[in-house]
C-alpha cells in the first residue's frame, strides 16, 4: 500500500489514520506548485495518472486507487476494524458519526480552504484577499454549529477515538495555522489528539 502526501495537507489526516491502524504502508511524498517535469510533482504526468487533479492524497493498494481523503479513512479503517477508527455501534451512533464527518466537510473546513486558495494556492490574479472575512465569519457559524453538535466528552463519537477525532484535530490544527480565532477547548482538543502515539508517528514521517 502506498500512501502519496505533503506535509500537512488533507493527506496527513490519512497518514494519521494508517499509523493507527498499524498497517503497513509507504509514503511517498509529493511536491504541490512544481514543475510537471519533476518527478516528484503533482503535475508529473505520472501521478496525474493516478490523480487527475495534481493534489494530494492518493491511496494506491493493488489495482485500488482513492484520491478523496475521508474515502481513504472509511477504507482504512474497514481494512483494520481492531483499531476502531470506525466503532463497533448502533446504526443510530454511526448515523451521527457520518453527520460529523460530512459536517466537518462542508461547513468547519471550507472556510479554512478558501482562505487557503485566495492566500496562496490559486494563481495570483484569481486570488481575492477581501474573502478572508467572510471565511472567517463562517468559520465562526461552523463553530457555533459544532458546539451543538459534540458533547462534553473526550472524543467525538462513543467515548473512543475515531476518524471523528482524527478530521476534528486536524481541521483546527489548519485553523490555527490560519490564523482562526479558535477556541480554547478546541485547541485543547487538537493538542490532546496530537499527543497520541500515532499523531507522533506520522509528523515524524513528514519530518
Amino acid at each position: 500500500m502506498k500512501l502519496y502526501g505533503m506535509q500537512q495537507s488533507r493527506s496527513f489526516r490519512c497518514l494519521w489514520a494508517l499509523e493507527e491502524a498499524g498497517i503497513q504502508y509507504e509514503y511517498v511524498p509529493v511536491k504541490l506548485r512544481t514543475e510537471a517535469e519533476d518527478p516528484d510533482s503533482a503535475q508529473n504526468p505520472n501521478y496525474l495518472s493516478m490523480n487527475v487533479q495534481g493534489k494530494v492524497p492518493t491511496l494506491v493498494n493493488g489495482d485500488l486507487v482513492l484520491t478523496e481523503s475521508v474515502a481513504i479513512l472509511y477504507y482504512i479503517s474497514r481494512l483494520a476494524p481492531e483499531s476502531g477508527l470506525l466503532p463497533n455501534a448502533s446504526m443510530n451512533v454511526y448515523a451521527h458519526l457520518d453527520e460529523l464527518v460530512a459536517f466537518i466537510l462542508a461547513e468547519l473546513e471550507q472556510p479554512l480552504w478558501s482562505k487557503g486558495k485566495h492566500l496562496f494556492a490559486l494563481p495570483e490574479d484569481q486570488r481575492i484577499p477581501q474573502m478572508f472575512e467572510t471565511a472567517k465569519f463562517e468559520f465562526a457559524k461552523a463553530v457555533n454549529a459544532l458546539n451543538h453538535l459534540l458533547g462534553d466528552n473526550d472524543f467525538a463519537i462513543a467515548d473512543a477515538f475515531t476518524i471523528v477525532d482524527i478530521l476534528l484535530a486536524q481541521t483546527f490544527n489548519w485553523a490555527i495555522r490560519f490564523e482562526f480565532d479558535v477556541p480554547e477547548k478546541y485547541v485543547e482538543l487538537r493538542n490532546r489528539h496530537y499527543e497520541r502515539p500515532s499523531a507522533k508517528r506520522a509528523m515524524a514521517v513528514i519530518g
